[in-house]
């Protein structure tokens, strides 16, 4: 299965998909953003760690900003880190003499969440990377800036398994072209489209709507 090149959707989808459906619509079907404190600090992250495009340390090969796409998944993105460690069974890279592995690595403003959707993304990256250099990626990384060190990922088969399900949930969602309902929760008051999405303000309107429909239906 490869999907059409218009159908593709960006890696960082599935971060914003898992974490809250109304958040990755509000993005990516509906086109608003509104750059904030949150947005800010999470842009200097990223543009600090693309800086440089490649250098070599203590023999691992660090490549920022790679690109990536996979056509089974209709994914493309980019990212924030890849090291390319010496390993006898993996990946030729062209110019290169010796083979390497992929370790991708993903950088992320604050600390580590209570639902999977960062290690769905990273997941997400190593696809790309199986994909595109016909290796397998066996671990990547995490680098939270709170505690500022990485959590190391295992890329296990039932990681991948979810990550190949909830893409095509991505992929389906994003079709519909649908909005969902306001539902607050705690996760609300760590998202960068708080401001925008409201989720207070709006479910009370709404539930005050609902009640008002409600009474002039009985009368």
């Amino acid at each position: 299965m490869s999907f059409p090149e218009e159908d593709y959707v960006p890696i960082s989808a599935l971060q914003h998909w898992i974490f809250c459906p109304r958040q990755c619509a509000l993005i990516h079907i509906e086109q608003q953003w509104e750059e904030n404190l949150l947005t800010a600090e999470g842009r200097g992250i990223h543009k600090k760690v693309h800086g440089t495009d490649t250098e070599v340390r203590d023999g691992v090969r660090i490549v920022r900003g790679l690109r990536l796409r996979s056509h089974k998944l209709g994914l493309v993105g980019q990212s924030d880190v890849v090291e390319f460690h010496a390993a006898s069974d993996g990946a030729e890279i062209p110019g290169l003499e010796s083979r390497f592995r992929p370790y991708p690595i993903e950088y992320k403003r604050g600390k580590p969440k209570i639902d999977i959707s960062d290690e769905v993304q990273l997941c997400a990256q190593a696809l790309c990377l199986e994909e595109m250099l016909s290796t397998d990626v066996l671990k990547g990384a995490l680098f939270y800036g709170r505690p500022h060190r990485r959590k190391e990922i295992e890329f296990t088969d039932a990681l991948k398994q979810k990550t190949h399900e909830e893409t095509y949930r991505l992929h389906e969602f994003i079709l519909k072209r649908e909005t969902p309902k306001v539902k607050y929760s705690k996760k609300c008051r760590s998202c960068s489209l708080i401001d925008l999405c409201i989720p207070k303000i709006t479910g009370i309107r709404k539930n005050i709507n609902q009640y008002l429909s409600q009474m002039q239906s009985a009368e």
